[in-house]
């Protein structure tokens, strides 16, 4: 009672970061079996950031060849990328629950190519490898157009005059190229990284236990516990979070 009569109170805040606020005015820890929101804000930010370094591996070679083709191949190309932005995130949501199943298309694939046998196939659905595969695809335009963006303005002589000094092509990739795309990569990691840091909808489908984030708790609270002060305190500690790591970059 004395904790809950004060006007301002961290109660809410605390038990977001797994502590309790005490009628002494001082914060402890608590027991280690309720301990849950930290390992799901952890959680949260190694999937976000794995996700951000998966869709840099994939996407940078697809915009370095959308910026480097002919136009009329490079913009065909350029469709197929924004051709998943014309279909509902929770329709490829769902298409990804019927590939990554036991009895679906990539194990079936795996099973074909002798990767895996009929009886030991991967667990691929309900856990933090679906919840990885399928919001890097998902995700992945949004890497893909800031750097193709930024590639489309870097002159092609300067690649050209590295070479004709004697840069093997490596190098001059390596030394002229890349340094030059590095705002598209920090621009397309910050959208990808704020994306994926507040997902629920995917996580919730294809996640399971071990790939719940914390905006599904965040959901839970709203929606279901209607503990909306718990929520508000949880969405604000994600909202530092995400300000930390985008003021750093």
């Amino acid at each position: 009672m004395k904790v809950t009569s004060l006007s301002l109170t961290p109660v809410f805040l605390a038990s977001a970061l797994d502590m309790k606020y005490t009628a002494e005015g001082s914060f402890i820890q608590k027991s280690e079996d309720r301990r849950i929101h930290i390992k799901l804000f952890i959680r949260t930010l190694e999937i976000s950031l794995v996700v951000v370094i998966a869709g840099l591996i994939l996407g940078y070679p697809v915009a370095f060849l959308l910026a480097n083709l002919p136009i009329r191949i490079s913009n065909l190309l350029l469709i197929l990328v924004l051709l998943p932005f014309w279909t509902s995130l929770l329709v490829r949501t769902t298409a990804w629950i019927a590939m990554l199943q036991g009895q679906g298309v990539l194990n079936d694939l795996f099973v074909v190519f002798g990767i895996a046998t009929d009886e030991d196939r991967f667990t691929l659905i309900y856990n933090k490898a679906g919840t990885l595969i399928s919001m890097t695809h998902i995700l992945l335009p949004f890497m893909i157009l800031p750097i193709y963006s930024v590639m489309k303005t870097i002159a092609p002589s300067y690649v050209r005059a590295a070479k004709s000094m004697g840069a093997t092509n490596w190098t001059a990739f390596w030394r002229i190229y890349f340094p030059q795309t590095i705002p598209g990569i920090g621009a397309g990691a910050i959208l990808v990284f704020i994306l994926a840091i507040s997902f629920y909808i995917t996580p919730a489908l294809v996640g399971g236990q071990d790939g719940t984030m914390i905006s599904n708790f965040i959901d839970y609270h709203m929606r279901k516990s209607l503990n909306w002060s718990l929520a508000a305190a949880m969405g604000g500690v994600l909202l530092v979070i995400v300000l930390f790591f985008v003021l750093d970059l």
